[in-house]
């Protein structure tokens, strides 16, 4: 009795634990985004979205940030697809060529992890170190091959995870027919992880477009639309920052409008995230 008494109070201070911490992550999450809400959807208008920055918008006059938006989604689409052409090779390589390699399959898995927990900014250093080595100036090319770097982790084991719920038996079956695994791996595995492998998209370009630290050498910032590949740009996380620096007030409410943007194009991001994720698990072999 006194053992089961012990394990139930065990089991209610780990319950009252987890509520706590979930309690104080909803609430932190809140008052995040009223804040950023609160002060910046005053701020956020049509005039701002559909126009480059004009002479004295930093001194509160009129303008936009559309050459921000345009240039995040350059640098993200950009830097999802590099990742996601050199993601999915892998991923299905340490799937299904390596099958049978557990212990070198786990070492490659614990190293993207851990290149996956290093800070963006030390990618942003390393980038920009490339850049200083090759005489390269800042500019969109720079920022998508530093940001493809930071998600690549991301990205290979995100469809790591999907291809591993793959059945096994799947992989027997077309080897037992003549197929080889290359074959295996991209007619039927990537087929059959088609809407998982979406979703890992999805959350590769969300982080790649909200991130500012490893684009703050790399990619420059412009007030101009991204033309070229060789000229710098302006991203949303970079006008935000630049513009909240600032000591007018006006200017100040448009980085928080800035921001209201930029969680909205998250948001949007992380729903259909979502709904590919559902329907995965719904389409999935079992």
């Amino acid at each position: 009795m006194n053992i089961l008494k012990l394990r139930k109070a065990e089991e209610l201070i780990f319950r009252i634990i987890m509520f706590l911490a979930t309690t104080v992550i909803i609430l932190a999450l809140c008052m995040i985004i009223y804040s950023i809400l609160h002060k910046g959807l005053p701020s956020v208008s049509w005039s701002m979205i559909s126009q480059l920055p004009k002479g004295g918008f930093y001194f509160g006059k009129e303008g936009g940030i559309l050459n921000a938006i345009l240039g995040s989604v350059y640098l993200a689409s950009g830097a999802t697809l590099l990742a996601f052409v050199l993601g999915l090779p892998v991923s299905l390589y340490i799937n299904i060529h390596l099958h049978k390699r557990k212990k070198l399959v786990n070492g490659i898995r614990f190293m993207l992890d851990v290149m996956w927990g290093i800070p963006s900014i030390v990618y942003g250093a390393f980038g920009f170190s490339v850049m200083l080595f090759f005489g390269m100036r800042s500019s969109l090319l720079a920022g998508m091959l530093t940001v493809t770097l930071f998600i690549l982790p991301i990205m290979i084991r995100a469809i790591d995870e999907i291809v591993k719920t793959v059945p096994s038996g799947l992989l027997e079956a077309t080897l037992s027919l003549g197929s080889t695994k290359s074959e295996t791996a991209y007619r039927v595995y990537f087929r059959q992880c088609i809407s998982g492998i979406t979703t890992a998209l999805l959350l590769s370009f969300g982080r790649a477009i909200g991130d500012a630290a490893s684009v703050l050498f790399t990619t420059g910032y412009t007030d101009n639309l991204p033309t070229s590949l060789a000229k710098p740009t302006a991203t949303l996380p970079l006008a935000i920052f630049f513009q909240l620096s600032s000591p007018i007030e006006e200017v100040k409410a448009r980085a928080y409008a800035s921001a209201v943007i930029l969680t909205v194009i998250i948001l949007i991001i992380s729903i259909i995230s979502r709904i590919t994720s559902r329907k995965y698990q719904k389409n999935k072999i079992k």
